[in-house]
């Protein structure tokens, strides 16, 4: 229940109240989330910058990439679809990673796939028959694995055969969402920072003025330039 002196309170009072408390969490979220969010951002920048420009010369990793082949015995996979073959053959080899499909299946006795994670890439040709699987393994350096991870997904628009079937892409995933629902957020709370700085208004709108300007550009604007 209330108190009397919460009660007795003019809703003037009880306005900065509730002011005051949504400002306090406002504040606690805005310092939390930005920390959570701070090295994600700058992972995201960097690489951001890395996939502008390419021909930054210190960041190549692809001709700097180290490349093995080695073939091992495998047994006969287990039966059922393309995936839980390609899962028990990774699983024999001792590779793991998200399993993309290079090629459609022509021969029964014959499963070409790539498995691929932040830093590795297997090229895995196996022969059911013979009961043998050849693997192209590709070494990137750390400038590949931060190339990777701005853009992996595991899934790709265009692309319906391919599907999240690792579990760290799932989780990276899902990381990548909170990072994106966590800017909302930040974006949020930073406007109603802003707008509780009375003196700081004109210019917020200045800067709020050119940023919707600047994105309006490229949203809107370009559809109509010839």
């Amino acid at each position: 229940m209330p108190s009397s002196t919460e009660a007795g309170a003019s809703p003037a009072a009880r306005t900065r109240t509730l002011g005051n408390v949504l400002t306090s969490w406002n504040r606690r979220i805005h310092f939390y989330l930005g920390l959570y969010l701070l090295l994600f951002l700058w992972l995201f920048a960097f690489t951001g910058l890395l996939l502008n420009h390419p021909s930054w010369t210190f960041a190549e990793f692809w001709p700097n990439r180290q490349q093995s082949s080695i073939e091992v015995p495998i047994q006969q996979p287990p039966q059922g679809g393309d995936l839980v073959q390609a899962q028990d053959i990774l699983r024999q080899a001792g590779v793991r990673g998200e399993i993309e499909w290079t090629r459609s299946r022509s021969q029964a006795s014959q499963l070409d796939f790539r498995a691929s994670r932040p830093g590795h890439i297997y090229e895995i040709k196996a022969d059911l028959q013979k009961g043998q699987a050849t693997i192209h393994r590709i070494d990137l350096n750390a400038w590949g694995v931060l190339h990777i991870l701005h853009t992996f997904t595991g899934v790709r628009l265009t692309d319906s055969k391919n599907q999240r079937d690792w579990s760290m892409t799932t989780l990276w995933v899902l990381c990548m969402d909170a990072v994106a629902i966590g800017l909302i957020l930040m974006v949020l709370s930073s406007i109603y920072m802003w707008w509780n700085l009375h003196q700081k208004r004109l210019l917020g709108l200045l800067a709020l003025g050119t940023g919707l300007l600047s994105c309006g550009l490229f949203v809107i604007g370009l559809r109509w330039l010839t």
